[in-house]
């Protein structure tokens, strides 16, 4: 995968050269996570490339965006359970903090994280957790990535 895209992520889905896109959703993008250490892991991004937060959206996108997330979270976590019965529950997260781009993280959560780990949000994972070469998005999570395309679309045709 060439890095370009990560550099504009929004504005590469809007142009389909960001590579990470499962589905376009009602006002974002559902997008797998570029680390897999917690396999399904997603986000929902913006489809308004100026959009820095839920408040730069008017209400009625931003009421779409958070339905947009909701479908998501919903797709991750019939795929997470039916893959993995450590699976959990999902959490979700908007934070802002390091991206400059309205976007929403969808994250599964399993009984076999480490036990200091399960019940804390994840960003307490150390940071050789998020830069190990094992758990980088790549090929080996075609089959992750078509389970949760196809989960999205049955769910996005049952609420059109």
């Amino acid at each position: 995968m060439s890095a370009d895209w990560r550099a504009h992520r929004v504005r590469a889905a809007l142009h389909g050269t960001n590579p990470t896109v499962l589905r376009r959703l009602s006002a974002g993008f559902a997008v797998i996570g570029d680390v897999q250490h917690l396999p399904g892991y997603c986000v929902l991004i913006t489809d308004d490339p100026t959009a820095d937060r839920l408040t730069d959206l008017p209400r009625h996108r931003r009421l779409a965006f958070l339905a947009d997330m909701d479908l998501l979270g919903e797709a991750v976590a019939r795929v997470c359970a039916r893959r993995d019965p450590g699976f959990r529950r999902i959490n979700y997260e908007i934070l802002g903090n390091l991206d400059t781009f309205l976007h929403a993280h969808v994250r599964p959560r399993y009984r076999w994280e480490p036990a200091a780990l399960r019940d804390g949000p994840v960003y307490r994972y150390p940071d050789d957790v998020w830069r190990d070469p094992a758990y980088a998005l790549w090929a080996r999570h075609d089959a992750l990535r078509a389970r949760l395309t196809a989960e999205l679309e049955a769910l996005a045709g049952d609420r059109s």
